[in-house]
């Protein structure tokens, strides 16, 4: 019987940070048992060319047998409703791709935030690992779709991390826990 409360996590850091090799790690650590029912790999992504698909497929050969993966570049709020259980752990990878996603399919990215945010704020499932990009720490964008990215996954970012009951951001493969409880 799983007894620890249900926890959303949120990983942030830059590209190539080490963000998504750590948050492996939490799942792998608060996982119940090992098996594939227990581990869901939440990706968002979507192979769009040949660069994508060896990142996916880079991402594919770091989990063993012991993880399902559900692919969902859209509908994210809805497959954490369906993916949520006692005792499961899920990780997202990653936000900042579900964003390009949803701006991509022309869809209400403030809406959808709110949606996902909402769902993290009354979280009833085991854990949840959220990983993003921060986007927002380099230079000012030269271009409005760029620019608009950048605010959105800045206002994401906060949603989830308001949302989030324990927050970690990677750097040089470094964790640094900003909220929560003691370290994990």
């Amino acid at each position: 019987m799983d007894v620890t409360p249900p926890d959303v996590t949120l990983v942030a850091g830059g590209a190539r940070s080490g963000k998504s090799s750590f948050a492996q790690r939490l799942v792998e650590q608060s996982a119940v048992d090992q098996s594939a029912s227990s581990r869901v790999f939440l990706a968002t992504a979507e192979a769009r060319d040949g660069e994508m698909q060896a990142r996916i497929a880079r991402h594919q050969s770091d989990r063993d047998d012991s993880w399902r993966t559900v692919e969902e570049p859209l509908e994210l709020s809805a497959a954490l409703e369906r993916e949520a259980a006692s005792g499961r752990a899920i990780l997202v990878d990653c936000l900042t791709l579900w964003l390009s996603n949803i701006l991509l399919a022309e869809r209400d990215v403030e809406q959808e935030i709110e949606r996902l945010a909402a769902l993290l704020r009354n979280w009833k499932g085991g854990s949840v690992v959220l990983v993003s990009n921060e986007v927002g720490q380099g230079i000012v964008p030269d271009n409005a779709l760029a620019r608009e990215f950048r605010d959105h996954a800045g206002r994401l970012n906060q949603a989830v991390a308001a949302a989030a009951t324990t927050v970690w951001r990677v750097d040089f493969g470094i964790p640094q826990q900003l909220k929560g409880g003691p370290a994990k």
